[in-house]
């Protein structure tokens, strides 16, 4: 590689020209080995994201994630603004999973699991292919005058692009108001949901302007990931890349010709590989920020090495010092430290998972009050108890004291926890006076619910110095 060239192409994007000015892509429609497994992933997966937020489970969507109402549901399991520790330790421990990803195998996951790229590269690219035809049909089309052809062709495309925006808007709020409400906005008159119809209007055109204009922009500039790449990878990454020792020099391929007696490399400069890449990029110069690890290069140029007769990985899945020194990958330091980092979260996580409860309660004196004596020699302390019930059921909240010394006055006598409800109410606390010790005393309250004990709290409960 010439340092004319290692020089140039790390000076801009290649989607930017010289001046400024976005430079359209129009790839070629990829095929191959590596894109027939991308296709079955990418379907598979629009295939649950489609179909998770109609299943349901105990009649509550199976994935719920209302911002609005600050309600979470996750594979049944509900969680609330109380549970947000939960949350904090999830991304944490996603963003090492990121880390760790990116360390080990570049930026596959923008290739192949992205729902930008999946979007984009299987469903409105492969739009695009069907209605305006290939890449070079495609260049024909945007260059020619604005004549029937063209016309008859760009509505059709941008109206298919539409409505899918559509059904992907739909989706997406299906997974923050659920399905139920998402269905009352769509059938009921609509005077009833305007804000909800306002709400999907708004994110399709956001989509379609996603996938319709921004397109690789998304990638290369948007996505904040693109940019940690730059920090993220190491010379022991596994990317996408171009076997610059067999393949240069560079030259056109001839038939019967003993190319390592010319002293000319693999690579026969058809660049397909250019042409094929939906960021633009020539993956020969090296690793760069825009290229997603998609694999449709390696696909293009194993066919093209099979045609010619020459052996296929040219470009393929390698790390930089695999190609510079021909070893294979090896667990270094940091990524050792990134995988038990990652083990030690995993457990946290689950154990916090497994053991998280379905009650959330806290029991403390009201504020402002002290403790107050009485005739019969008791001694009262007003207590305040806040108790959120996570669950679906309805429960008859019942308060004993462990000890059976004391006893407990409810201000109301029948506490009613509702589902999904928050129940906040005063009870009182009386105990002996002789049974105080230098004036306080640790005391355990049990909550029942529906006669089952539910939650213990400890609480202090205090008196007069003896």
């Amino acid at each position: 590689m010439s340092e004319d060239i290692e020089g140039s192409f790390r000076d801009h994007i290649s989607t930017i020209s010289e001046k400024g000015k976005r430079v359209w892509i129009f790839p070629k429609k990829p095929k191959g080995k590596l894109y027939n497994y991308r296709k079955i992933t990418s379907y598979f997966f629009l295939i649950i994201l489609f179909s998770l937020p109609h299943i349901k489970l105990n009649s509550e969507p199976l994935l719920l994630f209302n911002i609005l109402e600050r309600k979470f549901i996750i594979f049944g399991n509900i969680f609330w603004p109380q549970d947000f520790y939960l949350f904090a330790i999830a991304s944490i421990l996603g963003l090492v999973f990121i880390i760790l990803f990116t360390i080990i195998y570049g930026r596959v996951f923008c290739g192949w699991v992205c729902p930008q790229t999946i979007f984009m590269e299987m469903v409105f690219r492969r739009i695009e292919y069907l209605i305006e035809g290939d890449y070079t049909h495609q260049k024909k089309l945007d260059s020619q005058p604005w004549n029937r052809e063209k016309i008859i062709k760009r509505i059709l495309k941008h109206s298919v692009f539409w409505i899918i925006s559509f059904f992907i808007a739909n989706t997406f709020l299906a997974y923050i108001i659920g399905a139920d409400e998402l269905w009352k906005i769509q059938t009921d008159p609509i005077g009833k949901h305007l804000g909800g119809l306002i709400s999907i209007a708004i994110f399709t055109s956001v989509f379609y302007l996603v996938f319709a204009r921004l397109r690789e922009q998304v990638c290369t500039t948007i996505c904040p990931y693109g940019r940690l790449q730059g920090v993220l990878l190491d010379p022991n990454s596994m990317v996408v890349a171009y076997d610059h020792k067999r393949g240069e020099e560079r030259a056109k391929f001839k038939k019967n010709e003993d190319r390592k007696e010319n002293h000319k490399g693999d690579c026969i400069d058809c660049k397909l590989c250019v042409s094929v890449c939906p960021t633009g990029i020539d993956i020969r110069n090296g690793t760069q920020l825009e290229c997603i690890n998609c694999t449709a290069c390696i696909d293009e140029c194993d066919t093209i090495m099979e045609g010619v007769g020459l052996e296929k990985g040219l470009i393929r899945f390698v790390s930089e010092n695999g190609i510079k020194n021909g070893t294979k990958f090896e667990w270094t330091r940091r990524v050792k430290s990134y995988t038990i980092l990652l083990i030690l979260l995993l457990a946290v996580l689950t154990t916090l998972l497994l053991t998280r409860s379905d009650f959330q309660t806290t029991i403390f004196r009201q504020r402002g009050t002290t403790y107050q004596t009485n005739n019969s020699g008791y001694i009262s302390n007003i207590f305040e108890i806040n108790l959120t019930n996570k669950t679906r059921n309805n429960y008859n909240i019942q308060l004993k004291l462990e000890d059976k010394v004391g006893k407990i006055e409810l201000v109301v006598h029948n506490l009613k926890l509702k589902k999904e409800a928050h129940l906040k109410d005063r009870f009182i606390v009386k105990y002996p006076f002789k049974s105080m010790i230098n004036g306080k005393k640790i005391i355990n309250i049990i909550v029942l619910g529906n006669g089952k004990k539910i939650q213990k709290v400890k609480v202090k409960f205090i008196g007069p110095m003896m």
